[in-house]
């Protein structure tokens, strides 16, 4: 699962580092999303996936905007996934 892990960071380091921070709220993140909302993040040869919207839905109580970087926006994303069983 590490190396799922590994990838589903890279791949959402990638995605929300283009985001204009500080973000105030999720939607402060969909201009930075290639497909808005239906952006689709797959990791592990689509053991993972999940788009934007599903990962909102269920995140948003594991999230504590305003974020200031990608990087502590995608550890706590993470760490939801799994608090979520998701990853």
């Amino acid at each position: 699962m590490a190396d799922v892990e590994a990838e589903l960071r890279e791949e959402l380091m990638a995605a929300f580092s283009d985001a204009d921070y500080p973000v105030k709220n999720q939607m402060d993140l969909v201009p930075a999303l290639p497909d808005g909302p239906g952006t689709r993040f797959e990791a592990g040869d689509g053991e993972v996936s999940f788009t934007a919207m599903e990962m909102a839905a269920k995140l948003g109580s594991h999230q504590n905007f305003p974020y200031d970087d990608a990087e502590s926006l995608v550890d706590d994303v993470m760490e939801g996934l799994k608090a979520e069983g998701m990853l």
